[in-house]
């Protein structure tokens, strides 16, 4: 049955990965949460799990069983999602070590005059882009909280970040994009 399910995947038959989607979720999603303890992450790992089999369905090699294959997909892109995490979070702690020198060195009119020019490029970013980056740099919010908030996924509010961090690193100068992560300390 394994096999069949797999070559029908390959041909590019939806209704096989729909299938496999429907009859292995519910197990994968419990591992998945054992890993994470969180819903929306595990709910993303598994959408990629699931994203990649279709975008790589020609070339699929699956030596074990289907599930065990599944299983052990879904461990890696644990993994990778994982990593990512951690490395967003150690670059976030050294951007805000790094501005608090900054800020320590830069009088007040020249700290309102980069936050000034800092804002004034906000306002250029497209309305979605905007309000995942205000909503993680002046509110707060983790990037699950902004998803939940927005009803959209962990994964689309990494990007509109790292779209905003992007664009405003592009029309900023070095000193004045170090000076973002003051966001998420000072009052807008």
């Amino acid at each position: 049955m394994n096999n069949s399910w797999v070559l029908a995947l390959k041909q590019g038959d939806k209704n096989a990965h729909a299938f496999l989607i429907e009859k292995y979720s519910p197990s994968l999603m419990g591992y998945v949460f054992s890993l994470t303890n969180d819903k929306a992450s595990a709910k993303d790992i598994l959408q990629n799990v699931f994203m990649k089999i279709w975008e790589k369905r020609e070339r699929l090699a699956i030596n074990t069983s289907l599930k065990s294959y599944l299983f052990k997909s879904a461990y890696n892109e644990f993994i990778n999602h994982y990593k990512k995490e951690s490395a967003i979070i150690k670059l976030e702690k050294k951007y805000h070590e790094s501005l608090e020198r900054i800020a320590k060195d830069s009088d007040d009119e020249a700290l309102e005059k980069i936050m000034s020019e800092i804002f004034n490029e906000i306002e250029k970013l497209s309305p979605k882009c905007k309000e995942v980056f205000l909503l993680s740099r002046k509110d707060g919010l983790t990037n699950k909280e902004i998803a939940q908030y927005l009803n959209i996924s962990v994964k689309t509010v990494e990007a509109q970040i790292s779209k905003a961090f992007k664009t405003l690193r592009k029309n900023l100068e070095v000193k004045l994009y170090m000076m973002l992560f003051l966001l998420k300390d000072c009052k807008m």
